[in-house]
């Protein structure tokens, strides 16, 4: 029988995390593989504007952003598997009817019903029901990993797929993933219980808390304007590279390759600085400066091929590195019990961002040229910049997740006696799950202490 206390993850568990990991990469390779061709191919579509165009690569997030929280909370009553596996076949669905698309007004409409497989909470709550508590950060480590890596590969394998197949035969591929996402998932171990678990699903009580949380409110504008910035930028910048530096569209593979590698790179002493010096802060807000930069770089010098591969490693240092940190930031803010609300309302504002940045991408291209769009995306940063300025130093904690026995989860003096335990900053005990939310500085936790107290 398997340890309960073991420090390493069991087979199932490793095959849970993996699995989930990989239904996670698939469906966001086919969300991102679209976003360095659309621009260029979809001109050919019958119909085609450049708002058009902007509209098909943001739709998705719209549609995301409605249904991400809906389908979490649905996941709790009807269990995460038949949410799973309807949202895989209706992102495949999606995928089917962007591909037979022959005019724009098809790509959007698939595009949309894509983002109507909003999965990604049901999948997190999947994953709680199957690992235990010492190993979830881990297994959310490898979903995260997943993502940053899916869109790396999606932006170099988008080009060569589409210079191959063309914009259809991308979109079938991205209806094949679904489905390869959805076998996978038929092979996962079975989850015995469904937690309602705090610290990865959305709690009802916890949300209005959530939304008048002020640094909160400020990450998640941080990750609406990123994503919005991603996705105006993306409507550009492969057009620049076609008409502004004569780059064919079957070769932009190699920029987006070079400026992702370094860019990724890039971003590691920044993030090691700002943990070991406790000093995010400043990183949000150098990162966000450097992305301004970037941004009225291209506006000013994105009219040379060399200048447009030195600016997006630029972009891509600043963006590599506020996608990976403010996750982090908002685990840090987040109070004991509201990280799976507080990751809700964020991943919401990450989709409402795309849709709104290809949405006006493509308009601000259409009125006023490539020019346009990057001033846009400047004076994005700038207001940025103002709304995170007020920021406070995040604390430097962890979330800790502690089951407690009956009585235990009944004594209404726990939290505070939780509280006395030297490094505890937050804790709050909710007696229906008979459990315990902890934030923990861990270098000045007392770990015996809290033990003790729960046990």
């Amino acid at each position: 029988m398997q340890d309960p206390y073991s420090e390493r993850m069991s087979s199932s568990e490793t095959r849970a995390a993996s699995g989930l990991a990989l239904v996670f990469a698939f469906r966001m390779l086919g969300m991102f593989m679209v976003l360095p061709v659309l621009a260029t191919y979809g001109m050919d579509l019958q119909g085609a504007t450049p708002a058009l165009i902007g509209l098909a690569i943001g739709a998705y997030g719209l549609t995301q952003a409605m249904l991400q929280i809906p389908f979490g909370m649905l996941s709790d009553r009807i269990g995460r598997l038949p949410v799973i596996y309807f949202g895989l076949l209706i992102f495949a669905a999606g995928a089917v009817l962007a591909a037979t698309a022959d005019s724009i007004w098809g790509v959007i409409a698939g595009r949309i019903l894509q983002g109507a497989g909003a999965i990604s909470a049901a999948v997190m709550a999947l994953l709680s029901d199957l690992t235990r508590e010492q190993h979830r950060t881990k297994a959310m480590a490898m979903i995260g990993m997943s993502i940053g890596i899916s869109f790396a590969v999606a932006m170099v394998v988008g080009p060569l797929l589409t210079r191959a197949f063309g914009l259809s035969g991308l979109f079938w591929a991205t209806a094949g993933m679904a489905l390869m996402g959805a076998l996978v998932v038929a092979t996962l171990p079975r989850a015995h219980q469904h937690l309602r678990h705090r610290e990865s699903g959305v709690a009802k009580q916890a949300l209005g808390a959530t939304l008048r949380h002020p640094d909160l409110l400020r990450l998640d504008f941080s990750i609406l304007a990123l994503h919005a910035i991603l996705m105006a930028s993306f409507v550009a910048l492969p057009l620049a590279l076609v008409e502004e530096a004569a780059l064919p569209k079957d070769e932009h593979w190699w920029v987006y390759l070079t400026a992702l590698v370094v860019g990724f790179f890039g971003m590691v002493p920044f993030i090691i600085y700002g943990e070991k010096k406790r000093q995010m802060k400043r990183v949000l807000l150098g990162a966000v400066s450097v992305l301004l930069l970037a941004e009225v770089f291209f506006w000013w010098f994105g009219d040379r091929l060399w200048s447009l591969v030195g600016g997006m490693i630029v972009f891509f240092i600043a963006f590599n590195l506020l996608e990976a940190s403010l996750p982090s930031l908002i685990s840090k803010v987040a109070p004991a019990g509201g990280k799976g609300t507080a990751m809700g309302v964020y991943s919401t504002s990450q989709f409402l961002g795309a849709g709104i940045g290809g949405i006006f991408g493509g308009w601000f291209y259409q009125q006023g040229g490539l020019g346009l769009v990057f001033i846009g995306c400047a004076a994005l940063c700038a207001l940025w910049l103002m709304v995170a300025w007020g920021m406070r130093e995040p604390p430097y904690v962890t979330g800790l997740r502690l089951p407690l026995s009956v009585d235990a989860a009944i004594n209404p003096a726990l939290a505070e006696q939780m509280l006395a335990v030297p490094g505890v900053s937050d804790a709050v005990v909710i007696a229906e799950e008979a459990a315990a939310y902890v934030k923990v500085d861990m270098r000045a936790l007392d770990r015996a202490a809290l033990d003790r107290l729960v046990a």
